[in-house]
Order: structure tokens, then C-alpha cells, then sequence
């Protein structure tokens, strides 16, 4: 290509990372890897990898999820792009631009390592057992959390997380491990049922919860995307003042 030269820019590399989400015994998990190889050998990290010269970037996440972790063909696999990550010195190797991906799975299988990663595990979210991520994955995995948080608010992608068929009581736990915030499930059942397209009710389908009681109905995703009127996190009551 005349006036081009190839040999005036920095070369780079363009990887993607995923951060995968889950609800396993009503606790919100995150699926990382533990570093097989330097840099960061034996830290864990989100599950990713770099592009081929072939492949989109969906394309290389979906890859990288099955070579690392073992988990390919998920039913339900709700997959978004999140945003790039370019910051110069996010990768001691060389300038490295990441293309990151935020991901729900319903009923997640057991992870298993493969590839360079040395093993692969759901690891409950709250608390970050797992110390410092390596790169820069703390972040993109905070975001990430931030943007699901976040569209739980204002679209249906709550129902990713459950299966084909759920209570009210497990669309619920949803939002409560996502947001750490306790719901009224009186309030929740009203407003979830006066959302036009959110849920639909399985006709005939029912299931126990919780030992005595009836049966609680069975629900599907009902079809919309967006949540009219939204349903909007509770602001955090500081009647009693700032906690410390």
C-alpha cells in the first residue's frame, strides 16, 4: 500500500477476558483461572486469551471460555461486550489492548482447567477471597459487576440467571445477591407481574420451596427486553446513620 509503513507503529496485541457470573446456594460466583505461566503465575485471573489473526472477538471469548475452564455450549449463556481496556502497562509482555466480555449462566457446570490456566473455579463474589487478580481484571471484573447491576434495573437480563422455568422467589434472588440488598417480596411479586412482557406464568406448573406451604407457581422469561416501569435498586437506608 503506497505511503504506508508497517514499521512506524508499535506493534501490539488484542486479547479478550470474560468475566462469568453465576448463582450457586443463593450466593453470587465469579469463574476464574489460576495462571499456569508467567506474568502472574499462580494468581487468578478471568478466564481469556489472545485474538487469532481468523476470529472476532466474540468468537475468541467463546474459545478461550472453553479451552481454559472446560465450559462450551452453555445453555443459556447470556454474553455481552463490556468495553476495551487500553491503558499502556497493562501487560508487562508488551502494549496489549483487551476486548472484555460480561457473561450470565444459569446453572453453571463445574469448571475445569486446560489450556495455560492450572485450574479453573466458581469463587463466591463477595469478599474476594481470591486477592489481587492479574492485570488489570480487578477493574474489569468490578465494572462488570457494575453493568449487570446496573441492567437489572432497566432490562429483563435478570431471567438469565435462572433456569427455563423459576419461581418469583428465585427471579428475586437474583436481584438480592447481585444488588446485596434484601427485597420485600410482597413488593417484588407486585411489581414484577405489572411489568408488561418481563415474566409469564407457566400454566399448570408448580414446585415447593421450602417444606410446608403450597406450591409456588412456575414462570418463564417473558419476551420483552426492557423493564417498563424499571425496577429500581432501593437507595440504602442511612436512618441510622453511616455504618463504619
Amino acid at each position: 500500500m503506497q505511503g504506508y509503513d508497517k514499521h512506524a507503529y508499535e506493534p501490539f496485541a488484542v486479547t479478550v477476558d470474560l468475566a462469568v457470573f453465576t448463582i450457586r446456594s443463593g450466593r453470587l460466583h465469579i469463574l476464574l483461572v489460576e495462571r499456569g505461566q508467567e506474568p502472574y503465575a499462580g494468581r487468578w485471573a478471568l478466564p481469556g486469551g489472545f485474538l487469532e489473526p481468523h476470529e472476532s472477538a466474540e468468537t475468541a471469548a467463546r474459545r478461550e471460555l472453553a479451552e481454559e475452564t472446560g465450559l462450551r455450549d452453555l445453555a443459556g449463556l447470556h454474553l455481552e461486550q463490556l468495553r476495551t481496556y487500553s491503558e499502556p502497562g497493562r501487560d508487562p509482555r508488551m502494549r496489549v489492548v483487551s476486548v472484555a466480555f460480561a457473561a450470565l449462566v444459569p446453572d453453571a457446570p463445574q469448571a475445569q482447567g486446560g489450556g495455560d490456566a492450572a485450574r479453573a473455579a466458581w469463587l463466591p463474589y463477595a469478599g474476594g477471597a481470591w486477592g489481587p487478580l492479574a492485570f488489570d481484571h480487578d477493574r474489569i471484573l468490578a465494572d462488570a459487576h457494575e453493568r449487570i447491576g446496573g441492567k437489572l434495573e432497566y432490562t429483563c437480563l435478570a431471567t438469565s440467571f435462572c433456569p427455563p422455568r423459576f419461581t418469583l422467589g428465585e427471579l428475586r434472588q437474583v436481584y438480592e445477591v447481585v444488588w446485596g440488598t434484601a427485597l420485600d417480596p410482597a413488593n417484588f411479586r407486585r411489581k414484577v407481574l405489572a411489568t408488561p412482557g418481563f415474566v409469564a406464568q407457566v400454566p399448570g406448573a408448580s414446585r415447593l420451596t421450602g417444606g410446608r406451604g403450597k406450591p409456588a407457581a412456575l414462570y418463564r422469561a417473558g419476551g420483552a427486553d426492557a423493564l417498563l416501569p424499571p425496577l429500581l435498586k432501593p437507595a440504602p437506608d442511612l436512618s441510622e446513620g453511616p455504618r463504619t
